[in-house]
């Protein structure tokens, strides 16, 4: 007996994190998550590794609360794009900590006044890893 062509796939509790994590940084609406049951949430979570409650958060932050980190990137020369492409985990933690920062007031005010100023070093929570892309191989740093 063949499968219905209709019939929906079932997804593992990763592979709904991860299509849910795609439409929330491109700006689409996080359905995925919002139907899940309480205890599918905390069993994502438990999956991916990432407490629920992180998961949650960023769920109601929404997407456009990791833009600085596309300013932070432009300040640093790093192309946002080919970093996404050829780093897409790490793009994703760089969102992910972007999002979650407590810092974003400063981060706005220092990107706005002096982008070039060293001074968001001392605050930032992804300064290692925007550090890192920015010493790597011009492949993704904007000319």
């Amino acid at each position: 007996m063949s499968a219905l062509p209709n019939a929906r796939k079932r997804r593992s509790p990763a592979e709904v994190v991860s299509q849910w994590w795609q439409s929330w940084t491109s700006n689409a609406p996080a359905s995925d998550l919002a139907c899940c049951a309480e205890g599918e949430v905390e069993r994502i979570a438990k999956d991916i590794g990432m407490p629920a409650s992180e998961i949650r958060r960023l769920a109601n932050l929404g997407p456009e609360s990791a833009e600085l980190l596309s300013r932070r990137m432009a300040a640093l020369h790093l192309d946002r794009k080919e970093v996404a492409q050829t780093h897409p985990q790490t793009f994703r933690d760089l969102q992910r900590v972007c999002t979650l920062c407590e810092s974003h007031r400063q981060c706005a005010r220092d990107l706005a006044r002096n982008s070039g100023d060293p001074g968001w070093e001392e605050y930032c929570p992804n300064v290692a890893t925007l550090r890192a892309l920015n010493a790597s191989p011009q492949a993704s740093r904007r000319e």
